[in-house]
């Protein structure tokens, strides 16, 4: 075993330990029992056979603290060209677990109805753009801690490469800092300090300003809108975005939407039910006695679904760190595929994309905009 690979195996253990990251499925040993057993000289040899392979999500953040400092050269990013359309799919099974380690060959992907040959595509881990934008009404005061610790859950797991801007939404509409940034540090800071205070809810028109945000990155694009109400600006504006303005724009512009939505008590208004009634997604939250509630704005599941994020609705909000983390999970093992269209007549295609195990679900965009190449 050669020196140099010999020593980043071993700080990659060291890593495990001290992170407490996934690597293996037992308790790993000592660096004394490794060196002293030779039990684990097959898998010190795996490990040399597999540097190559597709990293989990947990590996490459192990990696990338060990090899902090170095120069590391540019992954260059999956996109949507003229020529490929990329669709980014999420695979769950029956009991809603993701589903790891399936091929192109596993899917298939329909355009307008017609099935299209999946085109070689980026194996790795895809790094993304994304803001996080947090509802800051009124309802939502005694639980902006919990959505600030959900939310930091949610930077943690943010890859190296990775890149992200925290939003909020009530009297205004912000987003901090002014680029884009892997430092965590900062993204934590801004969700301990720098939240505005309470006010209304305008839902679309945030979403609108966190796609207008992402226009300029490059690669994967994705929005993690958090709420608990309804679409309600208060600002005696005609020009207040609907849900389907920001669905069409998200469409147009290949971006993704997640979304959290939390049940709110409320002592009187309409669309209300009582406490732990209608439909939950995401497996999250539990019921809870006495009381009416409001369910989260009826759009956003209809979002998520078209630009195939997810959509979590939640009764407690004790459960938003399970479900922040969730999503970052979701985006960092989902798969990068990608077809050629056979005809770009600047009108928008319904997607499907299907797994060919049965029992297995794929969840992806519904439509794609084939733009007509630019002519100079």
């Amino acid at each position: 075993m050669h020196a140099q690979p010999k020593a980043l195996f071993d700080k990659l253990c060291r890593v495990r330990q001290w992170m407490c990251l996934p690597c293996f499925s037992r308790p790993f040993p000592t660096l004394a029992e490794r060196e002293g057993d030779s039990r684990y000289l097959p898998m010190r040899r795996a490990f040399l056979r597999t540097r190559m392979l597709i990293p989990t999500a947990s590996a490459v953040a192990a990696l990338s603290v060990v090899l902090a400092g170095q120069d590391q050269p540019k992954q260059p990013a999956f996109r949507s060209g003229a020529s490929t359309v990329a669709v980014y799919t999420t695979v769950t099974d029956s009991t809603g677990r993701l589903v790891p380690d399936l091929t192109k060959d596993d899917f298939e992907i329909y355009d307008n109805g017609k099935l299209q040959p999946i085109t070689p595509s980026a194996t790795e881990t895809q790094p993304l753009s994304v803001v996080v934008m947090l509802d800051r009404s009124g309802s939502m005061k005694e639980s902006f801690s919990l959505v600030a610790l959900g939310a930091e859950e949610f930077v943690k797991r943010l890859l190296p490469a990775d890149k992200a801007r925290i939003g909020s939404f009530a009297t205004k509409i912000q987003v901090d800092p002014e680029e884009f940034t892997s430092d965590r540090k900062t993204l934590i800071d801004i969700l301990r300090s720098e939240m505005q205070p309470d006010g209304p809810t305008p839902l679309w028109n945030a979403a609108n300003v966190a796609i207008r945000e992402l226009l300029p990155q490059d690669g994967r694009k994705v929005v993690l809108l958090f709420t608990d109400g309804v679409d309600s600006p208060m600002n005696f504006k005609t020009n207040n975005l609907s849900v389907m303005d920001v669905m069409e724009r998200a469409t147009k512009e290949d971006v993704m939407l997640y979304a959290i939505g939390l049940e709110s008590r409320m002592p009187y208004g309409r669309r209300q039910a009582p406490l732990g009634g209608g439909g939950l997604s995401g497996g999250f939250g539990g019921q809870s006695g006495g009381g009416m509630t409001q369910r989260p704005d009826p759009g956003l599941p209809k979002i998520a679904a078209e630009t195939g994020g997810g959509y979590f609705e939640l009764t407690r909000a004790d459960d938003l760190k399970a479900t922040f983390a969730r999503v970052a999970d979701e985006l960092h093992q989902q798969y990068a595929l990608a077809f050629e269209p056979t005809k770009l007549d600047g009108k928008t295609h319904d997607l499907e994309v299907k797994v060919k195990t049965r029992g297995m679900k794929a969840r992806a965009r519904k439509s794609y905009l084939a733009a007509k190449p630019r002519t100079s």
